[in-house]
């Protein structure tokens, strides 16, 4: 099983309630186990569009079997169950799930980039980050 971190936000509509649905999904995702979740923190949004609400962030520590892309798969169905619609790059969304580290793969294709390339960029990643590892 590989260990990897997830980041997951919300600034749309119930941000938390997002956040609780999406965290219940993984959970029941196949040969997965979520062993740590931060906590929430509030941040401004970064890029995108003017006016966009207040994010919600997390980040979580999970254990899977999945490979890499399916992994990726399986994150980008929570999102489509729970409304994502991707029209703006950094526009707002109902919830963002992205995997930031994959045991020690470095990994660089163009549906999937681990580590993250915006990890060590991002404040709103970085704090939540520090608390899951």
């Amino acid at each position: 099983m590989a260990i990897c971190y997830l980041g997951i936000g919300s600034n749309l509509q119930d941000r938390r309630r997002h956040i609780k649905l999406a965290i219940q999904k993984l959970k029941k995702l196949k040969d997965t186990k979520v062993i740590k979740v931060s906590r929430l923190y509030e941040t401004n949004p970064v890029g995108g569009p003017a006016g966009q609400g207040k994010f919600l962030n997390a980040a979580l520590k999970i254990k899977t079997t999945l490979p890499p892309l399916n992994l990726l798969k399986s994150i980008q169905r929570i999102e489509q169950e729970l409304g994502r619609i991707k029209t703006l790059r950094y526009g707002p969304r109902t919830i963002d799930l992205d995997i930031l580290f994959y045991g020690k793969r470095v990994i660089r294709r163009r549906e999937l980039k681990i580590p993250h390339p915006e990890v060590f960029r991002r404040q709103f990643v970085m704090r939540p980050l520090l608390e899951a590892l």
